[in-house]
């Protein structure tokens, strides 16, 4: 039988978790390990409720560890560094996003992708190096090794900036990686949600021409006036989407409920890109002749790895890129999302952890 979550460790730390498949969260009081030599520990100031959170207090993925501390968007002061920490020091804005520790000797750790190490150890819900629970950032304290922390730019506002440590990195890496960054391309993003309107925003500030492709024509005059995309395409609307076809290098999906593929490769140049970010719960249909016909390629993406993480928040800093947040008390968490189940934020809620969140005895 192991310690009961207060004893693991030595630093006392106070969040709210998910107790079973209910996914109710409530106060809960646990522990943080002591500062190791590499480590940077920071008091959270703000943490982003990320999609992935709602699935995972219900164990939808099946992998949920009980109980739960929710938050891989996770921004804060840092209070404390080990004596080899060389990148931090106190005082220091920093963030921690997904994952807190990899192999450091694989193949993708070798070349900066710790995000697609076999062994990554996600900031939550997983086993650490030592055996113990992580816990994410749905608390008031937070102990990484300084290779998982990000540094924030003096100037750039936390809580703004904490949803870029899942939603920003996200769509920035595919951005990049498949070429899609080229000013003067034309880039379709499928969703306006916490993805897609980051997706947006980067994608606009590298040049790109932006359509967004939703099913909701009231999101129209959001993408466009208020978010700056160029066009906007109702994917219901079937003259719509004809008179689209054949026109975009490529599409960022960030849509993760189960959608046809099909229309969206139609909207595809020759050798086009369709890049699904979104994850729906069962496969998706993937009609083979639509590929070939035009050499089309549909891929995949998740997060980034650590270098690519503090380029993304830098390129952010540089054109102010934040993403469109509802700032909320540690207490509302659970109403959020309830809320986020039913997509009824714009488009992000951040929970304001330095000044709610309150130990209860």
């Amino acid at each position: 039988m192991g310690q009961a979550p207060e004893q693991e460790h030595p630093k006392n730390a106070f969040g709210w978790a998910a107790k079973d498949t209910s996914g109710v969260l409530s106060p809960f009081h646990f522990s943080r390990r002591a500062t190791g030599e590499k480590d940077v520990t920071f008091k959270v100031t703000h943490c982003g409720i990320c999609h992935s959170d709602l699935h995972m207090i219900k164990n939808e993925w099946g992998n949920t560890i009980y109980p739960i501390v929710p938050g891989h968007e996770i921004v804060g002061v840092v209070t404390e560094v080990g004596s080899k920490v060389s990148k931090f020091k106190v005082g220091d804005k920093v963030g921690v996003g997904c994952m807190v520790g990899s192999c450091h000797s694989c193949d993708s750790c070798a070349i900066d992708l710790e995000n697609y190490c076999p062994k990554v150890i996600m900031t939550y819900a997983n086993k650490y190096h030592d055996g113990t629970i992580t816990y994410g950032g749905y608390s008031d304290i937070m102990v990484a090794d300084e290779h998982f922390v990000v540094r924030i730019p003096e100037g750039t506002p936390l809580d703004a900036t904490a949803p870029l440590l899942c939603a920003g990195i996200t769509v920035y890496s595919p951005l990049r990686f498949y070429g899609l960054d080229k000013p003067g391309m034309h880039v379709g993003v499928v969703g306006l949600g916490g993805l897609g309107h980051v997706a947006v925003k980067f994608a606009k500030a590298m040049g790109v021409k932006v359509t967004v492709i939703s099913t909701s024509p009231s999101k129209k005059s959001e993408a466009i006036e208020r978010l700056g995309a160029d066009s906007f395409l109702v994917s219901r609307d079937q003259d719509e989407m004809q008179a689209a076809m054949g026109t975009m290098d490529g599409i960022i999906d960030t849509v993760s409920a189960v959608h046809p593929l099909m229309p969206l490769i139609g909207l595809l140049k020759s050798q086009g890109k369709l890049v699904l970010v979104g994850a729906p719960e069962k496969p998706l249909e993937l009609p083979a002749f639509s590929l070939l016909m035009g050499r089309k390629i549909v891929g995949g993406s998740m997060i980034g790895g650590m270098k690519e993480t503090q380029e993304m928040i830098d390129f952010a800093a540089k054109h102010n890129i934040r993403a469109d947040i509802e700032v909320i008390p540690a207490d509302y968490v659970n109403t959020a999302l309830e809320r986020l189940a039913k997509a009824d934020v714009r488009y992000r809620f951040v929970i304001d952890v330095a000044n709610t969140m309150k130990s209860t005895p």
